[in-house]
């Protein structure tokens, strides 16, 4: 098993079980071979002030997990519950396959794939409430 690899541009910042590491002045590549090892590109973390829409709720949710800052049992009903509530509204096709695939994700305690497939979401959310203003 190769594991999770990581392309980190120069100067990116990266969560890995709690401590922040920063790469150099080029871009380079790391390879994380420790399963179920909790990692956060900083540059994709969600601030608490932007958690102001029900995706990004449900995103944040997963990266305390990641971030060791929530204790995943409740996260995990959490999100499971976060995740149905999006299935009630986001109803077309490739919404579904991200929900499903995030839902899959959280039981098997794969917060990163999770939040991956959650934050695929956003635009689609954005799109949503764009037009709903309008």
């Amino acid at each position: 098993m190769t594991g999770l690899v990581l392309k980190l541009a120069p100067k990116e910042r990266v969560l890995i079980n709690g401590a922040v590491i920063e790469n150099g002045d080029r871009r380079s590549r790391l390879a994380i071979m420790t399963p179920n090892a909790n990692i956060l590109r900083l540059r994709d973390a969600i601030h608490p002030e932007e958690v102001n829409t029900p995706v990004r709720r449900v995103c944040y949710i997963a990266q305390l997990v990641l971030s060791g800052d929530a204790d995943p049992t409740e996260a995990r009903r959490q999100l499971l519950r976060g995740i149905e509530q999006l299935s009630q509204v986001l109803t077309d096709p490739d919404s579904r396959a991200y929900l499903n695939q995030a839902s899959s994700a959280v039981l098997e305690d794969q917060h990163y794939q999770a939040l991956k497939c959650l934050r695929a979401l956003l635009p689609r959310e954005e799109r949503l409430l764009a037009a709903q203003s309008a």
